[in-house]
């Protein structure tokens, strides 16, 4: 996605509340983030970024926030975007060859992992990205139509 609109969440010093083109009809998406430290709000404006979408809603201090954008977090506390290459289409679906794939995914019965499930907290230890900084599952890309997602500069770092 895009963040099209940032802004200093009003009731959090270290939160931003973004609006993200994620190419939905709907609109853009609003999600809050706390990279206040990490980014300023000219670096936050038009950046593409990489969004969780089935994460089920949540209110951070009254906001509510639509998504989860994706960082990685290196060593010495450096924390980047996770890109997706140029040309990639806004809401463009990630992909992980081998565990999913355009004509072996069907859409999902709910829009939302199930919370009780605890299914984000049971893949998301396995997300970080590489030597070369590409994201990934375990050992396998975070996979777009036009190649794998990555951060600028943050290597063998963990993403969340």
């Amino acid at each position: 996605g895009t963040i099209t609109e940032v802004g200093k969440h009003p009731d959090a010093d270290a939160l931003y509340v973004e609006k993200i083109d994620l190419g939905e009809e709907s609109g853009p998406r609003t999600v809050v983030s706390g990279l206040v430290k990490h980014y300023s709000l000219e670096e936050m404006q038009n950046r593409r970024v990489l969004v969780v979408c089935n994460l089920k809603p949540a209110k951070m201090r009254g906001v509510e926030s639509q998504g989860m954008v994706l960082c990685g977090t290196g060593e010495d506390g450096k924390v980047e975007f996770i890109e997706p290459p140029e040309g990639v289409p806004n809401g463009e679906r990630v992909l992980f060859p081998g565990y999913t794939d355009v004509d072996g995914v069907p859409e999902p019965e709910s829009p939302f992992m199930p919370p009780k499930k605890k299914m984000w907290e049971a893949i998301q230890p396995d997300f970080a990205t590489d030597g070369a900084c590409i994201a990934k599952y375990k050992d396998v890309a975070f996979t777009t139509s036009k190649g794998p997602c990555k951060s600028k500069s943050v290597k063998n770092a963990g993403i969340k």
